[in-house]
């Protein structure tokens, strides 16, 4: 193992010794002036104490630590790596499981491998590189699910060049190893269509699944709005279990065809569905007062700090509006996958929304992204969804 070497400011090593993955700039002493983007590399402190290996990257985060120990990063590594995430999975029941086959397998730092994230669809794992580093490592992680799976796995495809600079080059995704043999899965029992070529994210939002499982004890017989819909995953599941009618509503008309296509691969859904292409805030301006449930899922507002005021007041615009038209007694879900938004932030600008609208409204959960997208304790940045179910009066 001979990595180039990263030594560190004096007193800049306790974040690492407490098992945080970043190295930010302001805390670098010395470093090889011929560095390269995504290179491996050793840091160490001030009195040249081994802290950990990881890719080095100009910019903010200038090193992201993959390994705590002394070892070469090798094909042993990223089998042992994949494996235990692998091995998380099962112990959820995941793996094996008649009613879901669509999960996280890798969840970044949560999984102590930052940027990277790996989706199971069914046989079919997609991976996204969110750092140059990590998607020079494609073929060997490639591998390692091969050897994780064995003839559980189809295909493993790569789709980073949505996440990674373009400045880099990577302009195209592609399979890495095998070809897919469905593009179907299950999540309790619903089927869904997933468009990981063309599609957001890795093609599907995995880290709703419990929440949609929540929304069903709250939409029998009900009229449903869901919002921001993407491809119809609430619609999708309150249909399923009994809604009386569902709206869904997306800004993308790519979306709206995804819900219409999941709808109709779901042939036991009884209830009435019917799809807008629409602006949300518009839209909800403009409806009546009679939906018993809203959802809220937005896209992030806020991807760094300094839009995190402008996401704040969104937030705010977009609950007040829903909170105004929903029908006594309604159940509003509302949720931010903005990570610089945090839970308290977060209840704060719903609350303001509640008093402007001059409603009473209860908390009946606060939930949280699923397990298989682990919260590494020793790093709170990989809690990034909150939501709020809230009762309306």
């Amino acid at each position: 193992m001979n990595y180039p070497k990263i030594i560190l400011k004096h007193g800049k090593e306790i974040s690492l010794k407490r098992r945080h993955h970043w190295v930010f700039s302001g805390a670098i002493f010395q470093k090889d002036a011929n560095l390269e983007n995504g290179q491996l590399v050793t840091v160490v402190s001030s009195k040249d104490e081994f802290l950990g290996i990881g890719h080095f990257a100009e910019g903010s985060i200038m090193v992201r630590i993959i390994s705590f120990e002394e070892r070469e990063i090798d094909q042993a590594f990223w089998n042992e790596k994949i494996a235990s995430a692998l091995s998380l999975r099962k112990s959820l029941g995941l793996t094996e499981n008649e009613e879901t086959n669509v999960y996280r397998l890798v969840h970044g730092e949560g999984d102590l491998l930052p940027g990277l994230i790996v989706d199971f669809y069914n046989g079919t794992a997609v991976i996204q590189a969110h750092q140059i580093g990590m998607h020079a490592h494609l073929k060997e992680i490639a591998q390692a699910i091969k050897n994780a799976y064995g003839d559980q796995i189809s295909g493993v495809y790569d789709k980073s060049a949505e996440t990674l600079p373009k400045n880099l080059g990577i302009t195209s995704n592609e399979w890495v190893l095998g070809e897919p043999k469905t593009d179907l899965v299950q999540e309790y029992g619903a089927t869904y269509k997933i468009d990981w070529e063309k599609g957001q994210k890795t093609g599907f939002f995995i880290d709703q699944r419990e929440n949609r499982k929540l929304l069903t004890d709250y939409s029998h017989g009900k009229k449903v709005l869901n919002t921001f819909c993407y491809s119809g995953g609430f619609s999708v599941l309150a249909l399923q279990e009994g809604a009386a009618e569902v709206h869904s509503v997306d800004i993308s008309s790519k979306a709206i065809e995804l819900t219409e296509e999941n709808i109709q691969l779901n042939p036991e859904i009884k209830g009435k569905h019917e799809s807008k292409v629409a602006d949300v805030v518009k839209y909800i301006r403009e409806i009546g007062d009679d939906y018993d449930v809203i959802v809220l899922d937005p896209p992030a507002f806020a991807k760094n700090l300094k839009a995190r005021h402008n996401a704040v007041q969104a937030y705010k615009r977009l609950n007040a509006e829903a909170l105004k038209k929903i029908k006594s007694g309604g159940i509003l879900f509302t949720f931010s996958c903005s990570q610089v938004v945090d839970k308290a932030l977060f209840r704060n600008t719903v609350t303001a929304a509640a008093l402007e609208c001059g409603r009473k409204v209860k908390i009946l959960h606060q939930v949280t992204q699923p397990a298989d997208h682990p919260i590494n304790i020793f790093h709170p940045e990989t809690e990034y969804l909150k939501g709020l179910v809230l009762f309306v009066e």
